[in-house]
């Protein structure tokens, strides 16, 4: 039987995140067992903490201590509060115990900004991790050396296992149903707990942010004008000497302080703008193109599909009301049948 932790961090973790882990698995191991095996998991929640409140003191955790806990197989990092820093510095302890269970053998998985914790052991130092896209700038500056992969669900290391933002955690969840139990158990999870198993990216989640607080005035008037002129072809030459600064240094500074070099903060911009339109307004995808500087159909399918993981159209009809509403209404809509009588039918 494998044993699995989910940890209680102190100070705060996400309740859902935590919950959510122990109700898919021991879902997953009623399932397995009623198929005529022997229970695969022993599910705990453990902390240095005796009880963690939670939302108001609403909802309190009372886990096991975790010090009695000499070894794990499955150890689950459920979402953090959004002060890193402050998190980190309180579980000094409980960061030292998560690293000696991974070079126990114990295999790791963190929901959503629990990434933070986990890189905080130094074991994500040179691999892939994927964490909340909103948490991005502020893992960056903690973990310069840690390959942040913010489009991504979910990343597989060797032992270690991240997935993205928020409810994404579910897709994690089965993920690892599948691989510690069988396909046909994540199926089934899937569809008691009603969770698009195909999902791979946060893509389409992800709110482009544009980054300003770095200090660097030339490049803050270059974002400017970048995010005043969008429907005019920018050349970044020429915008590099109106700032007086030369064409490979513009890009040098502008790389170091954004994160994007200029032709990708560009496009994040534009896709960023054409989402916005697509949500709320009438426009057609033509319309939305023009607006944003694009005059070539595929160039602009191309940049939205790869910054969104969707096109243009899929999108609309994902995240615009009208779209939506029209949908409920064709399925809502009584159906309406003229019946024929048959010639041949006796009155």
């Amino acid at each position: 039987m494998k044993h699995v932790t989910i940890i209680v961090p102190e100070g705060y973790a996400n309740l859902s995140s935590i919950a959510g882990a122990f109700q898919i698995f021991n879902r997953a191991n009623g399932y397995w067992q009623k198929k005529g095996n022997k229970p695969m998991m022993n599910v705990r929640i453990a902390g240095f903490v005796q009880e963690l409140k939670l939302d108001a003191g609403f909802f309190s955790i009372h886990p096991v201590n975790i010090s009695d806990i000499p070894k794990t197989d499955l150890l689950i990092i459920p979402s953090v509060s959004h002060e890193y820093d402050r998190v980190i510095m309180s579980n000094a302890l409980l960061i030292d115990w998560i690293r000696g269970q991974y070079k126990s053998g114990a295999e790791i998985a963190s929901i959503c900004t629990g990434a933070f914790l986990l890189a905080a052991t130094g074991l994500l130092e040179g691999k892939c991790c994927s964490t909340h896209w909103n948490a991005a700038e502020d893992f960056r500056r903690l973990f310069p050396n840690v390959n942040l992969q913010v489009d991504k669900l979910l990343t597989v290391e060797p032992g270690i296992y991240t997935n993205g933002g928020a409810y994404s955690f579910l897709n994690l969840m089965l993920f690892l149903v599948e691989k510690y139990f069988d396909r046909d158990t994540a199926i089934f999870c899937s569809k008691v707990f009603q969770i698009d198993i195909e999902r791979a990216s946060q893509s389409p989640f992800f709110i482009f942010q544009a980054q300003k607080n770095h200090g660097d005035d030339i490049v803050c008037k270059a974002q400017n004008y970048i995010e005043e002129n969008l429907s005019e072809k920018i050349s970044f030459g020429d915008l590099a000497s109106k700032l007086a600064i030369s064409r490979r240094n513009f890009d040098r500074r502008f790389f170091k302080a954004v994160g994007n070099t200029p032709v990708e903060y560009l496009q994040r911009v534009k896709v960023e703008v054409a989402k916005k339109t697509l949500e709320k307004g009438k426009k057609s995808v033509f319309e939305v193109m023009n607006d944003v500087g694009y005059s070539d159909d595929k160039a602009f399918r191309e940049v939205f599909r790869k910054i969104t993981g969707l096109s243009p159209l899929d999108y609309k009809a994902r995240f615009n009301r009208e779209s939506v509403l029209a949908v409920f209404d064709f399925h809502e809509k009584p159906l309406e049948v003229n019946f024929i009588p048959n010639k041949f039918q006796s009155d």
